[in-house]
């Protein structure tokens, strides 16, 4: 499956959206919210064009900075029957051992049942050179705390990781964070949500 990129704010959107969706491999649609100004998600424009995603059974891709945290929880409460992941944990500033703040947003938005939440991208926030396993287990138990082992999928950020780690190093921080799980919960987070969610 592919997640592409549509300009949400065209006056044609649902014409391409009818393109697009006649290819199978077209399940959902992600913008780099995480460079555009404050209050980007909130516009009319914008959420006309997350409105129709809907129309189409496509999902959408969150992926913003923590700082923007708070204005996807309103992007996510005006539009309870759409589908959300969000790319990244939010990109939390691991390197800086910074949580509390991203922490307490990220409760929220998982008070929001339409959102699921992708365990990537994560050695990218630490420091590229010097990172342990130790770094992102507060910042993962949060998220599962928060999401728990329905709503959380793997997420490689390949090639993207490639800066910081191998994509078996970024396999294996998730994998050895849910070895205690049972066998069920594992399939899930390391496949089978996707799976459902991006209707594989």
């Amino acid at each position: 499956g592919v997640v592409g990129w549509v300009d949400l704010h065209d006056d044609h959107l649902r014409e391409r959206l009818e393109f697009y969706s006649n290819n199978p491999f077209f399940k959902g649609v992600r913008h780099i919210v995480q460079a555009e100004k404050e209050g980007f998600m909130l516009e009319e424009a914008f959420l006309r064009g997350i409105r129709q995603l809907r129309e189409f059974d496509l999902t959408y891709d969150i992926l913003i900075f923590p700082r923007q945290l708070k204005e996807a929880n309103e992007l996510v409460a005006r539009n309870p029957d759409q589908a959300f992941v969000l790319d990244h944990l939010a990109k939390p500033y691991i390197k800086d051992k910074k949580i509390e703040d991203w922490a307490t947003d990220i409760k929220t938005l998982a008070n929001h049942g339409n959102v699921l939440c992708k365990l990537s991208g994560m050695v990218t926030e630490a420091d590229w050179n010097h990172w342990n396993t130790e770094d992102f287990e507060t910042y993962l138990s949060v998220v599962f705390d928060a999401f728990g082992e329905d709503r959380l999928m793997f997420g490689s950020d390949w090639p993207v990781c490639l800066l910081a780690a191998s994509y078996p190093h970024v396999l294996r921080i998730v994998e050895n964070f849910i070895q205690a799980l049972s066998p069920t919960a594992q399939e899930k987070i390391m496949g089978l949500n996707a799976q459902k969610f991006y209707n594989l």
